[in-house]
Formats: structure tokens, C-alpha cells, sequence
């Protein structure tokens, strides 16, 4: 088994703005613990600033900010990062 496997990650609103790209391929673990995961993407992308208020989905599902746990992801996986967004 190999110790990571490529997903694309896409980015919305402010990620994306930050990132300046609206997605990536990307190498992840295939089993980490959620939190690990958005820490080890804030990093390499610049989101301290807006981390907490993330919401994070792997190929369209929502995984909980507060349950955490470990996410079993797989090749070709897609995990999106959505920060707030406010409108009026």
C-alpha cells in the first residue's frame, strides 16, 4: 500500500483567492485523522488565517469539524476546502 495517494483538492471563495488557483492534484495519506489533514493543506496553502472556519468535503460529503476521526480517502478522491461566506 502506498503512503499517499493523489486527489485533487478544490478551492472556493477565499481558498481559492488565496491559492490563486481554483483547484490542485495533490499527495495525501490514505488514512489520517481529519484535523491532520486540513493542517497538513493550511500549511502548504497559506490558510492559517481562515483555518478554523473551514468546512472540508471529500467527494461531495461533509465531514464534521467537530466529530474529526479518521477519513479513509482514495486515488483519485476530491477534497474541497469552503471557507464562510457571507452574502446579502
Amino acid at each position: 500500500m502506498s503512503d499517499r495517494v493523489q486527489v485533487k483538492v478544490l478551492f472556493f471563495a477565499k481558498c481559492r483567492e488565496i491559492a490563486g488557483v481554483s483547484s490542485v492534484l495533490y499527495c495525501v495519506p490514505p488514512r489520517v485523522d481529519r484535523h491532520l489533514l486540513v493542517d497538513e493543506i493550511c500549511d502548504k496553502f497559506g490558510f492559517g488565517n481562515i483555518r478554523e472556519n473551514l468546512i472540508v468535503a471529500i467527494n461531495e460529503q461533509y465531514c464534521s469539524a467537530e466529530a474529526g476521526g479518521v477519513l479513509e480517502i482514495k486515488e483519485g478522491d476530491e477534497i474541497a476546502l469552503i471557507p464562510p461566506i457571507s452574502g446579502g
